[in-house]
């Protein structure tokens, strides 16, 4: 049947249930679009508040979605960005209001929005096969099981299955350093960080070392005082042996590039504080030292030529992967998921001319952030004489 005068909705088939592929799912079918959601964990996804700058774009995306957001608390305000110096006095103090929210509060918003009866968890991606000629693309599953829609969305993460099943080889590349990461009860705050850090955005940088925290949504996304937690990133410099090492987690197990929190090895957390001792100011060195289950992620690049293939699109981090200097990669997403459900909502009859329509200026926005995080990145991380780690 001709997509003119077809009667039936045009079926989306998304892979990967997090914040990009929610974005996408939950405005596809605002646009019109029936949507299947595939996500390879069999349970609900869980971040337990990782911080994340509340960006314009994915407010918008939320009042896209139907997702009233008048009245709802995004998240945790903050008024200054405060800098500090290696003794943990002020360098600098500017009024720079934002407000700061946790990678949870946009999942369960956006999940609750979508709903469970279109979200299939446990599904594990192994091949996509298209068909040029009726226009549709069939995802097949390691369980045996298949679906075929109109469009593929692979919103899949860095480590993208639907990018290494359609553009094999590439692949995200290791920039030199990491970040660690760690989340702390507002009231657990020692009191030196409290009086220097509670409430601003703050930051401290220093020779292969740079550190930044803020307050986030607390559990339960309470953004209550005394309810939230205290979000801090440090990126250090790390080469290959040493990030192996780190990645190795108290099981023995190699984790790749994502140590997550609670399974890091005792030995790796110990020269964590003992670098902390020797390389932060005692604010962020107290919160860093109080933290009981730090966690890491390797800073990788990655960006993509191509973003559309045939009936198949990649959206978010599958297709680009911004250093999270930009604080960018949500709102990325987001962007990329408006535009394509507009695009898809403008041009009912032509998906093929809505998605050539659709990809240069996301590969315009995306191409921009690779850029720009690596330019920053570079000059926080390598244009200072090297430290010598510890451990």
């Amino acid at each position: 049947m001709n997509e003119a005068h077809r009667t039936e909705l045009p079926r989306a088939l998304v892979i990967g249930g997090s914040l990009g592929g929610l974005f996408a799912a939950n405005l596809l079918r605002r646009a019109g679009w029936e949507v299947e959601v595939f996500e390879r964990s069999r349970h609900d996804l869980d971040s337990r508040g990782g911080g994340i700058v509340l960006q314009p774009d994915v407010v918008a995306a939320f009042r896209a979605s139907g997702i009233e957001v008048a009245g709802m608390d995004l998240g945790v305000a903050s008024r200054h960005r405060t800098v500090l110096r290696p003794d943990g006095s002020i360098e600098s103090r500017q009024f720079a209001p934002q407000t700061q929210t946790s990678w949870s509060l946009i999942y369960s918003t956006l999940k609750q929005a979508f709903g469970d009866a279109h979200y299939h968890r446990g599904k594990t991606l192994v091949a996509i096969d298209q068909n040029d000629l009726h226009k549709k693309v069939t995802a097949r599953f390691e369980d045996g099981t298949e679906a075929t829609g109109d469009l593929l969305i692979g919103a899949d993460g860095n480590g993208s299955t639907v990018r290494r099943l359609l553009w094999p080889g590439e692949t995200p590349s290791y920039a030199g350093y990491l970040a660690w990461r760690g989340l702390l009860p507002e009231d657990a705050m020692p009191e030196e960080a409290r009086e220097a850090l509670h409430g601003d955005f703050g930051f401290a940088n220093g020779a292969g070392s740079h550190i930044l925290g803020y307050l986030v949504p607390g559990e339960g996304n309470d953004t209550r005082a005394g309810r939230r937690l205290y979000n801090w990133v440090w990126y250090r410099t790390a080469d290959e042996a040493q990030l192996r090492a780190i990645m190795t987690d108290k099981d023995g197990r190699d984790r790749g590039f994502s140590m997550p929190e609670g399974a890091l090895a005792p030995a790796r957390r110990g020269a964590l504080y003992e670098e902390a001792s020797l390389l932060l100011p005692p604010p962020f060195r107290a919160v860093v030292q109080a933290t009981e289950a730090p966690f890491a992620q390797a800073i990788r690049d990655f960006g993509v030529e191509e973003m559309v293939k045939g009936r198949a699109v990649l959206l978010g981090d599958a297709a680009f992967v911004p250093r999270p200097h930009t604080a960018a990669s949500t709102s990325k997403a987001a962007r990329n998921a408006i535009d394509l459900a507009a695009m898809l909502r403008a041009m009912p009859d032509d998906v093929d001319g809505a998605l050539a329509r659709w990809q240069p200026e996301q590969l315009e926005l995306g191409q921009g952030l690779y850029r720009q995080g690596r330019r920053i990145g570079d000059a926080l991380l390598f244009h200072q004489p090297p430290l010598t780690r510890v451990g």
